[in-house]
């Protein structure tokens, strides 16, 4: 028998009916949050309209901030994630606008900046903060693969900021002209010895 107590034994994701409830919790979690705010969303309510106990929650997310981690990086399919590619331009302009679709979500923008206002004063949401950063800076180069290129934390930054600063900090659109000025003038931050990959030269007949 184990002798971890119950609240704090980790679910078995690989259960289908436990991941049918971690499903609901997250879908009822979304439909909330926008309409209560991130303090309003507390395992009290979010127990009692997703029909589980808090004990539940607490097993699935210790804290709050780790529920709306999941809740950023498992957000709802908006069918714009793109695909792996060797055109560096066309994944990073991809990869922009799924970026820009996902925020648009209500409940994924208000998690987001409900993390980040809250991590310079709690840490689970500083470490979650800084795992969202991680998670998609990693996936970003999992697409870039096939063009043989791998950004650092610096340039996967100098590419999302400006389009973050113009929803956050603007509270501005984010055009695909936008887009499309931000990605040429990061590609040529790319653009020194060994960055990008070079073309071969002609062979003489």
């Amino acid at each position: 028998m184990s002798s971890t107590p119950v609240h704090r034994r980790q679910p078995a994701l690989s259960n289908p009916r436990v991941q049918r409830t971690r499903a609901r919790i997250l879908t009822v979690a979304r439909e909330l949050l926008p309409e209560v705010g991130p303090t309003g969303l507390t395992y009290a309510l979010l127990a009692e309209r997703a029909d589980v106990t808090r004990q539940t929650l607490y097993r699935h997310w210790a804290n709050r901030a780790a529920l709306l981690f999941d809740l950023i990086l498992e957000g709802p399919d908006l069918g714009a994630y793109p695909e792996p590619g060797s055109d560096v331009r066309a994944v990073a302009t991809a990869w922009l606008k799924s970026l820009r679709t996902g925020i648009s979500d209500p409940a994924i923008r208000t998690a987001v900046l409900a993390v980040t206002a809250q991590a310079d004063h709690d840490p689970d949401s500083a470490q979650a903060l800084v795992r969202i950063g991680e998670d998609r800076h990693a996936a970003l180069n999992k697409l870039l693969e096939p063009s043989g290129v791998q950004i650092s934390n610096d340039e996967y930054t100098m590419l999302y900021g400006p389009v973050l600063a113009r929803l956050f900090l603007d509270r501005g659109q984010v055009t695909d002209t936008l887009i499309d000025t931000v990605v040429t003038q990061w590609l040529t931050t790319l653009e020194h010895p060994g960055a990008l990959p070079q073309p071969h030269p002609p062979t003489r007949a």
